[in-house]
């Protein structure tokens, strides 16, 4: 285990370029070479109106740019957040989603990576300044100018439109930000991987974490599993905590060599200085200190999970006595994304999905909330109805 480990190298389809061939500033974009093109969507008209029939204008490949034609869309958590608006203001209509599979349908003259019909990912970001010190190093999540996400977000290279996802048929996006999907990935299960997936994959890398390193999970969701899935492939000894005794059975069947409950004060004491990295994956506020006295020296807390309001406090010393890093982790940048699609394929990990239609949507929403998937819905995109002859967005 060696923490810091560097981002992979850059992708061969370089997020800098010269000045001689630079892309155009954000407020002079490349002009689309053709009309926009209708794709039928599903997506909230409001923070209360839940998932409905839309159309959305998806504009004509740039040179630079790669029509995809959806197959399957993950849906996220933080999906059901944005549409019911608890993240702030939103501009609707807005069509979610950020864990997009699909055939390439057309390129643009730029383009020589990609060819029609070559299966490929789309995730959360679909542009960055590409300038800023965090863009130059692999780093586009961190962007500092801020980064473009796949939906929700004003595109400065495209006239501040706002990005609509991938609850759609098909969609526009630059050739630096799309993904080679592996032909040994199933595609309804391998769409979760980028966002749930690269999430548990990048701190795991940073630690390079391999065989004979002990790591522990908190939480087995929709991140949960796949920390769990991604540490074992890695050839971790995996430990998950959980407070629900009736995980311990589906723990182990993802792989899990051992399962601890939380909430048993003699359980966590037997596994004091047992750890050295913890992938915390609840979204809810909890106590954090227990866990810090199961890390060994040096050992690391990642803090995935994002609570609605402040956690309890985190006690210095705890931190102190053993040299212990609590740190934060986002996704991951483009090439450290692809890397984790090759582990995956190479590994045979994917994500745990029921496959739903457009008309289970808002379902799948309230059973996201109450906590009932195992462990990620998907949306199959051939089930959304046709497009109308008026973009509503």
């Amino acid at each position: 285990m060696t923490p810091g480990r560097p981002v992979p190298p850059p992708l061969g389809k370089p997020l800098v370029v010269s000045e001689e061939t630079a892309d155009p500033a954000p407020s002079a974009p490349a002009a689309a070479q053709g009309p926009p093109t209708l794709a039928a969507a599903y997506g909230a008209t409001s923070a209360v109106s839940g998932l409905v029939p839309l159309t959305v204008a998806r504009r004509a490949p740039k040179e630079d740019d790669v029509e995809i034609e959806i197959d399957f869309c993950g849906l996220c958590h933080s999906d059901v957040h944005a549409t019911r608006g608890e993240w702030g203001a939103q501009s609707y209509p807005l069509v979610p989603g950020h864990e997009i599979v699909g055939r390439v349908r057309s390129v643009g003259s730029a383009v020589d990576d990609f060819a029609p019909g070559d299966l490929v990912g789309v995730g959360c970001l679909v542009d960055s300044c590409r300038e800023c010190d965090s863009c130059l190093e692999g780093l586009e999540q961190y962007c500092e100018r801020g980064n473009v996400g796949t939906y929700g977000v004003k595109d400065a290279r495209n006239g501040d439109s706002i990005t609509q996802g991938g609850y759609s048929t098909s969609v526009v996006v630059d050739r630096r930000f799309v993904l080679r999907v592996p032909d040994g990935l199933d595609p309804a299960a391998a769409a979760p991987l980028l966002c749930a997936g690269i999430t548990t994959y990048s701190p795991l890398r940073y630690f390079d974490v391999e065989e004979g390193d002990v790591v522990g999970v908190v939480g087995l969701g929709g991140l949960g599993h796949m920390a769990v899935k991604i540490a074992k492939a890695m050839g971790a000894h995996v430990v998950v905590f959980t407070t629900s005794e009736a995980k311990f059975e589906a723990a182990i069947e993802l792989g899990a060599d051992d399962v601890i409950l939380s909430k048993d004060p003699e359980a966590m004491e037997g596994a004091n200085r047992s750890i050295d990295v913890i992938i915390d994956t609840v979204a809810a506020p909890h106590d954090l200190n227990p866990y810090f006295r199961t890390l060994r020296l040096n050992g690391a807390l990642f803090q995935l999970g994002l609570p609605p309001t402040d956690m309890p406090p985190v006690s210095p010393g705890a931190l102190i006595r053993r040299r212990l890093s609590y740190a934060g982790s986002l996704i991951g940048g483009i090439a450290e994304t692809q890397e984790m699609l090759d582990f995956c394929a190479e590994h045979g990990v994917v994500s745990d999905v029921e496959v739903v239609t457009a008309r289970q949507l808002n379902e799948a929403y309230d059973r996201m909330v109450a906590g009932d998937v195992k462990y990620r819905f998907v949306l199959d995109t051939k089930t959304l109805q046709p497009a109308s002859e008026k973009a509503d967005v």
